[in-house]
């Protein structure tokens, strides 16, 4: 695939930004709309709204029903749905070119006429409650869920985009449709198109879908960051699940921080390169990641595994571990320990480095290896930054020295700022 088209960028009257890219390798275009949107803007005693505002989506406007609008897309051979993130909320299809239009209605429409009926509010509040209680049936769920909550004290990233429970009861009709009306607004939205399309007739087809939506600028909650964690904190979590499990977290910088790029080296490095998509084909193992080979390798874990993600605010970089039944999490966590003191005085070899490079750059590749996944980097990168944060990523990779990681992980990986959560099972803790 040609990845090298240069993308065209242009903002409607109504502040709609649109942003298109061709690639003629087959005749089908992915159509990405983004809301500048997501839990990190909802307040206490509101979380859960930009996902309960997501799932309404699908549920009909004043022109189509939602199984219309579903059916339509199918028909064509093409594929929709949508994400709701801390930072961003998201609706996309794939489909064949000539049916581009019907998803630009479909689009449109529901950015303005979405009707969030009284009945299928209740319909979802029911669904919602079911996922939420499904999670809290997996342990690791509610252990992140805890170290979510310690690492971030203020900062609405603390919360699931699933909402609280409690908050997910209480939630009305009219706070649902005030969320969707106050941020679906043209000036608080992109739309981005990648595939096969002729650009002036596809210019006139945006215009005439988007640009008579009338705009009112979205009142915003925008959260002050917390840039660090302030302190060692431990938190316990029981339950009926015969496994023990950890999970540590620590402070990371912001997508757009130039330390960023270097903190990508250093997990992969340490736990393995993160997917920065979920699109991508293929991926790239942690086997030759030190937490596998210290923990895995040598019997004291069944798994284990980093994540770190690209966001507009300081967020956390975290390691999960499902213990082995004969080895105690404390244990566990004191080879994590090792592992990190280690990393943490010594300089990185020009293997490692090298290692960690290729590996990040193979990931990054296999994250932007087809038409969705372009369409999807067009919105993506301009949430935290903008389109040449994901052109020059590479690049910036490459400029990281040893010197860098060293002091990046010095700064970030200190064992007196970060959360240690450990789920246990209930009868064993207690006998």
């Amino acid at each position: 695939m040609n990845n090298n088209e240069k993308p065209f960028f242009f903002t409607l009257s109504n502040g709609l930004r649109i942003a298109l890219k061709q690639i003629r390798t087959a005749p089908i275009v992915s159509a990405w709309v983004w809301y500048n949107v997501g839990s990190r803007n909802e307040i206490p005693g509101k979380t859960g709204l930009s996902h309960w505002v997501e799932h309404m989506q699908f549920k009909g406007t004043k022109n189509f029903t939602g199984k219309e609008m579903e059916d339509t897309i199918s028909r064509t051979g093409g594929y929709s749905n949508a994400l709701t993130s801390p930072d961003w909320t998201a609706y996309y299809q794939t489909l064949p070119s000539i049916a581009l239009e019907l998803a630009l209605r479909f689009e449109a429409d529901r950015m303005v006429n979405s009707l969030f009926d009284s009945l299928e509010v209740e319909t979802e509040r029911t669904v919602i409650l079911s996922e939420r209680e499904g999670n809290e049936n997996d342990p690791q769920f509610l252990l992140s869920e805890a170290v979510q909550q310690a690492s971030f004290k203020q900062h609405p990233y603390r919360n699931e985009v699933l909402g609280s429970t409690e908050d997910l009861l209480s939630l009305t009709r009219e706070d649902l449709y005030g969320h969707y009306r106050n941020y679906y607004q043209p000036s608080n939205a992109m739309l981005c198109l990648a595939g096969s399309f002729d650009l002036d007739d596809i210019l006139t087809l945006v215009r005439d879908c988007f640009e008579s939506i009338g705009n009112t600028e979205p009142i915003r909650s925008i959260p002050k960051p917390e840039n660090e964690i302030a302190s060692a904190e431990r938190v316990e979590v029981q339950g009926p699940d015969e496994a023990n499990y950890i999970q540590i977290a620590w402070r990371s910088p912001r997508a757009n921080d130039p330390d960023f790029f270097a903190y990508t080296l250093i997990e992969s490095i340490l736990s393995g390169p993160s997917s920065l998509n979920m699109f991508g084909s293929g991926g790239i193992g942690n086997r030759s990641s030190r937490f596998y080979r210290e923990l895995v390798e040598s019997q004291l874990a069944a798994s284990a595994y980093g994540s770190l993600s690209a966001s507009i605010d300081p967020g956390i970089y975290s390691l999960s571990i499902i213990c082995r039944e004969d080895h105690s999490p404390d244990e566990v966590i004191a080879r994590v320990d090792q592992v990190v003191d280690q990393f943490l005085n010594e300089k990185t070899s020009v293997e490692d480095q090298a290692i960690a490079l290729k590996q990040a750059r193979a990931n990054f590749a296999y994250s932007s290896d087809n038409i969705t996944n372009q369409a999807f980097w067009l919105g993506y990168a301009n949430n935290f930054a903008d389109y040449s944060w994901f052109t020059d990523y590479v690049a910036r990779l490459e400029q990281v020295t040893a010197e860098d990681i060293l002091r990046v992980a010095r700064r970030y990986l200190d064992p007196a700022h970060r959360v240690t959560g450990v789920y246990r099972n209930r009868e064993a803790a207690n006998g």
